[in-house]
């Protein structure tokens, strides 16, 4: 019995480390002749994307003050549904969910409140805005223990703006 079950050991361990075979054709390499690769292209849609190429005027969406405020408001609410350490963690997540992406509320998801380092908003929220790009904004929003930086999205004009990122001073 000790035998049979140290040869079926055996098999097992050396099947799997053995490399698993392909069912699928085997691929092929294309043969190229040196130096005859194309030259890299820097386009999109016939527009530049180098240094010094022209940039569409707005990528789509023009920036305008409803914009800006909306983006501004967003931002300062979830902050401050962010800072807010003493709160109870389902409710937290709640609360800060409704502000975020959801690539954000994946990566948030595990956050315990108690430990935010951060309990207030301590002053009006700034923006950096990139006119050419209407479909995102950094704002910065002054809190208790210094500026955070919210990165916000939107999907089109009609959108309303979601946190995708949050970055803490930069000494935290």
């Amino acid at each position: 019995m000790k035998r049979t079950l140290a040869a079926l050991a055996a098999v097992l361990l050396c099947t799997a480390c053995a490399p698993a075979a392909s069912t699928g054709p085997a691929a092929t390499a294309v043969p190229t002749a040196a130096g005859a690769s194309a030259p890299a292209s820097l386009s999109a849609g016939g527009r530049s994307q180098a240094p010094g190429g022209t940039v569409p005027p707005t990528m789509g969406i023009a920036w305008d003050d409803e914009s800006r405020k909306e983006a501004a408001e967003v931002a300062a609410r979830a902050m401050a549904d962010y800072a807010r350490p003493g709160a109870e963690a389902a409710r937290w997540a709640n609360d800060f969910a409704r502000w975020l992406t959801p690539q954000a509320t994946a990566d948030y998801s595990t956050v315990d409140p108690a430990n935010i380092p951060v309990s207030r908003v301590t002053g009006p929220a700034v923006l950096a805005v990139d006119e050419a790009n209407g479909y995102g904004v950094t704002v910065t929003v002054p809190t208790d223990i210094g500026p955070y930086a919210l990165q916000l999205l939107r999907a089109s004009a009609d959108s309303i703006w979601k946190v995708n990122r949050l970055t803490p001073p930069a000494d935290r």
